[in-house]
């Protein structure tokens, strides 16, 4: 089963989420910001990290930067939430790889769809087994 980590300091926000994909079928953790997802990732690693930007602590921002120093060869995407579309908010995100914004108010379909997409391309082809 697939592993997703949701960061996002609103409780509700992040219940939402965790409904949804739950139901999609991927098992689903949460942390309330980004030094706790960080500390959880450097344990072990999700197949998917969703995160919010605006957060005490530790902002998404600060997260993604800090995984793409730490995790350089880091394989999971990122995918920010975020309701701030302005240019200098999209320059960050350009900096660092495998990372795709989803603005808010976030469409449970589309995560979903690119969550799916994600993880069939990700998936070898089952149709070239030789034996």
């Amino acid at each position: 089963m697939k592993r997703i980590l949701i960061v996002d300091d609103e409780p509700q926000m992040t219940r939402v989420l965790k409904l949804y994909l739950e139901r999609a079928g991927y098992l689903v953790e949460s942390a309330p910001n980004g030094l706790e997802a960080l500390t959880r990732i450097k344990a072990a690693a999700p197949d998917v990290l969703v995160t919010d930007i605006q957060m005490p602590i530790m902002t998404g921002k600060e997260l993604c930067q800090a995984l793409s120093e730490q995790f350089p060869q880091r394989t999971f995407p990122i995918f920010v939430m975020t309701s701030m579309t302005d240019s200098d908010h999209r320059e960050w995100t350009r900096k660092i790889d495998n990372l795709e914004l989803l603005e808010k108010p976030v469409s449970m379909r589309a995560l979903i769809a690119r969550l799916d997409k994600h993880f069939s391309a990700a998936q070898p082809s089952t149709g070239a087994h030789h034996a």
